[in-house]
């Protein structure tokens, strides 16, 4: 969502208004999914990332320089005088110049792999990304189809994260449903417990 320019909030923005406006011209109703990945720069595998850089064929010499740079990298224990470096094979630092570089490569194959399950099982929502946040968008004359498109997308892109070391945040999950009806209703809530989730209503907007 454009976050190397440093604008990927008014990119998001955009594109949900796009979403709800086309979605009300045919008369449907949208919901959407807000989810965060929990400790996303720390949980960065090293490891992982260097074989990322082999999947993508990249050349040798910048994956070298990217491993190089990870290993450079080294935390340290505070509230000492004089702090110990250590060495880690995760975690990224978030104010590192290379951050958002390395953020964005770790999750593209998240990503494309997310987009082909969706696919072939056929879930009809989209996802807007920005850094370690997160938006599924569905939309249907149903309300009951949107809660059901919601929860699989939830529940595929909660088991793919967890095989590339990382947790999403249930807690910090919400739900908003858009209508463009002016009367009072109560859609169904979102229940995400059989994964470890809470039972969530859902926002009327």
């Amino acid at each position: 969502m454009g976050g190397l320019k440093q604008c990927s909030l008014f990119n998001t923005s955009i594109a949900l208004t796009h979403f709800i406006y086309t979605s009300w011209v045919k008369n449907n109703y949208t919901s959407i999914l807000v989810f965060d990945i929990a400790q996303f720069f720390p949980s960065l595998n090293h490891c992982l990332l260097s074989l990322i850089f082999k999947k993508a064929e990249f050349d040798s010499k910048i994956s070298s320089f990217f491993c190089n740079y990870l290993v450079v990298e080294k935390p340290n224990i505070f509230g000492t005088i004089s702090p110990p470096l250590f060495n880690v094979n995760i975690g990224i630092s978030q104010g590192s110049a290379l951050f958002p570089i390395l953020s964005a490569l770790y999750l593209a194959p998240i990503l494309h792999i997310l987009e082909n399950w969706l696919k072939i099982l056929k879930v009809p929502i989209s996802i807007l990304l920005f850094v370690n946040n997160g938006l599924f968008v569905a939309q249907n004359k149903s309300l009951s189809i949107l809660n059901s498109s919601l929860f699989c997308g939830y529940q595929i892109t909660s088991s793919l994260l967890d095989r590339f070391g990382l947790t999403l945040e249930h807690r910090k999950m919400e739900v908003f449903h858009f209508s463009r009806s002016h009367e009072v209703f109560k859609p169904p809530p979102l229940n995400i417990s059989s994964i470890g989730g809470p039972v969530i209503h859902l926002k009327n907007m």
